[in-house]
């Protein structure tokens, strides 16, 4: 059974991080710097999938984020309010840096807060005191996981529709083969598809069968399917969604759900500090 003595301490991955968003021409999404990150580190599946504590973010995804707090911190790195990570220009000129001259100058500038201690796992902070990003994230995916299966599916059929989405029906029927609704995608304002999608609530990981399962329930209705989860997906989930010769599956982790529900404003209130704030009354009257 996997667990987190074997995932690499954050300050380990300070380094590398700097190094993905290098090789990434100096910006990227979180997920994409976590999946350099990985790839520089050649880090297993069983690493990436070990979960932090019994959330749904898993234990790579938290350090990485506090990798990413102190290189920002440092001057290193900036974040724009759309979840891109950029280098500053100090970063852009970084031919190597030293981790531990990172933390130590984080450290002293925050004297009393509750940082994590390099090379070993870092606790589990109050909220004040961790990654803006980890902090409110767990916040709304514990709400979401609160939700009723139809409100949560309501909230799924909102935000298509705020994303573009036309003709959006939740059907869930059983039987159906964990088809949970339909929508049709445009493409700017004239092309179109049929989009079948499945929205599960999970604190763990999609298994690869799933993947197979929905895939398998889309066939000979449409070529595009959308799996959206509060959990994550297994390495091997993800592999089987991208599989050469069968039709993609665009997957939707719950990091990524809530960034998306942030841009869109659903059940968020932000501030004009960059706070973001879980709307709970507006998620319970779904």
């Amino acid at each position: 059974m996997a667990n987190s003595t074997i995932v690499p301490s954050y300050d380990s991955m300070i380094e590398p991080t700097l190094r993905a968003l290098q090789l990434l021409g100096g910006s990227g999404s979180i997920e994409e710097i976590n999946s350099k990150v990985a790839e520089i580190m050649t880090l297993s599946d069983e690493v990436l999938d070990v979960p932090h504590g019994t959330t749904s973010t898993s234990e790579v995804a938290y350090r990485l984020a506090w990798s990413r707090t102190y290189l920002k911190k440092f001057g290193l790195v900036e974040n724009s309010s759309r979840g891109v990570w950029s280098l500053t220009t100090s970063g852009k000129s970084a031919q190597s840096i030293d981790p531990r001259e990172v933390v130590a100058f984080v450290r002293s500038q925050f004297p009393g807060r509750a940082l994590p201690t390099p090379g070993v796992e870092p606790p589990d902070s109050p909220a004040a005191s961790e990654p803006t990003e980890i902090g409110w994230h767990e916040q709304y995916l514990q709400k979401l996981l609160a939700l009723p299966p139809a409100a949560f599916e309501r909230l799924i059929q909102r935000m298509l529709r705020e994303s573009g989405f036309t003709h959006v029906e939740v059907t869930g029927r059983t039987g159906d083969g964990g088809i949970d609704g339909v929508g049709i995608a445009r493409i700017s304002g004239f092309l179109s598809f049929r989009v079948l999608f499945q929205c599960k609530r999970y604190q763990g990981s999609v298994s690869p069968s799933e993947i197979r399962d929905f895939r398998g329930a889309m066939q000979g209705r449409t070529d595009k399917g959308l799996f959206a989860t509060t959990g994550s997906f297994s390495q091997k989930a993800i592999a089987e969604a991208t599989r050469d010769g069968a039709p993609p599956v665009d997957l939707l982790d719950g990091e990524q759900l809530v960034e998306r529900l942030k841009e869109l404003g659903l059940g968020v209130n932000i501030t004009m500090v960059e706070s973001v704030e879980v709307d709970g009354v507006w998620l319970d009257s779904l």
